[in-house]
């Protein structure tokens, strides 16, 4: 033990490196900085970034260190997203950013916990990653550049705008069903002139301050779905216009059978534009499609998927698996999900499309790096794939 702390502080000293982790937050940030010995704890305002640049130069004074001493940092994956990333990476500081569930924790049921306590932890698990070279301690998150972040906007708006619309829309039919009016399809062109003659039960228009909310809603459903339009045409422009390798890619999906727009972009926005994948084990774990055992003793069980990856492609990629036995009856993939799964019970056909639905991820890789159609499946007819 003792032999290993000596190499540790040697190490530290030859490399003369300041580690920094930060623990953010809407107003402060806690600092925690060690010269791989004494730990220094400081707080700063959130978003300060000329006092976080001063923080590292007194910390380096402090521990003696020297001015051009390499600073390491790193900071949970969160709603501050990678801009501070960025920031760091300008101004020479090499940065991790940590996916904060694959943090090792604590696991009694009452533990002390204060963003100090968070920041001094985090510093010291940066130095075991670094210095001990534990690459298992923790996962790093791949951060996206900027325009790789920004081609993600229109995929998620429309996502959003679709559950606005279902909002709206259940909205106007539950508020005229407490009237006793039923409509099965919800056309809000001249909305205005539909509200006022509608009737209750009894003959007698609706009354005025329903009305009034009806047509409101009206307007924020015609809205949601008009900036739908735009998106879906943009989106459409782009895959005839553009000569961007990302756009490329949504187009040589959007060829394959059972892939739609919406599925083709989030897949290549998402997962397949700017991830660097080298097998399939990685795309299975980034999915969270892979299974979780649980052998402890003679306690053995599956507790099923990880569900630890990207919930949005998690969630495309099991309803496309289930167009993909419809619509690509002759594949491989089909064939093998028919074969082992399609005659057991309704638990067995679900663990199955989970497991279609991986491979299916993995063979869209291997198409869009090598053009190799998955065995057996069939492209679409060239006037259909995009509309």
């Amino acid at each position: 033990m003792k032999t290993q702390q000596a190499l540790k502080l040697n190490y530290t000293s030859k490399q003369k490196i300041l580690y920094m982790a930060m623990e953010l937050s809407n107003e402060t940030w806690k600092l925690a900085m060690s010269n791989g010995e004494k730990i220094r704890k400081i707080t700063i305002e959130a978003r300060d970034l000329a006092g976080l640049l001063k923080a590292i130069g007194n910390a380096k004074e402090k521990l003696n260190l020297p001015k051009n001493a390499k600073v390491m940092s790193c900071y949970e994956a969160g709603r501050d997203g990678f801009w501070i990333h960025r920031f760091l990476l300008s101004k020479g500081i090499e940065n991790q950013v940590v996916d904060s569930s694959s943090i090792e924790t604590n696991r009694r049921a009452k533990k002390v916990k204060t963003d100090r306590i968070d920041a001094e932890k985090l510093v010291v698990m940066l130095m075991r990653y670094i210095i001990n070279g534990e690459r298992k301690l923790w996962s790093v998150v791949n951060a996206p550049s900027v325009e790789q972040e920004d081609a993600r906007r229109l995929h998620r708006e429309f996502d959003r705008l679709k559950k606005e619309k279902t909002q709206h829309t259940n909205r106007i039919k539950s508020l005229l069903i407490l009237h006793g009016i039923y409509i099965s399809t919800l056309n809000v062109t001249d909305w205005s002139e539909q509200v006022k003659k509608f009737t209750q039960w009894d003959g007698q228009p609706l009354p005025p301050y329903l009305q009034e909310e009806l047509i409101r809603e009206g307007k924020r459903l015609a809205l949601a779905r008009e900036q739908m339009r735009k998106i879906q045409a943009h989106q459409l422009e782009l895959i005839k216009s553009s000569d961007d390798p990302m756009i490329r890619k949504v187009a040589q999906l959007l060829a394959l059978g059972s892939i739609g727009l919406k599925s083709a972009w989030l897949f290549v926005m998402e997962f397949y534009g700017w991830r660097d994948f080298k097998n399939g084990r990685q795309i299975g774990s980034l999915a969270g499609l892979t299974g979780t055992p649980y052998n402890s003793g003679d306690s053995e069980r599956e507790q099923g998927i990880s569900k630890a990856g990207n919930r949005r492609l998690r969630a495309m990629i099991i309803e496309i698996a289930w167009m993909w036995l419809r619509v690509q009856p002759n594949s491989r993939l089909t064939r093998w999900y028919q074969e082992r799964f399609a005659n057991g019970g309704k638990r067995m056909r679900r663990i199955g499309i989970v497991a279609l639905a991986r491979r299916l991820l993995i063979e869209l890789w291997r198409y869009l790096e090598t053009g190799a159609i998955p065995a057996g499946a069939h492209l679409k007819a060239a006037n259909s794939r995009i509309r």
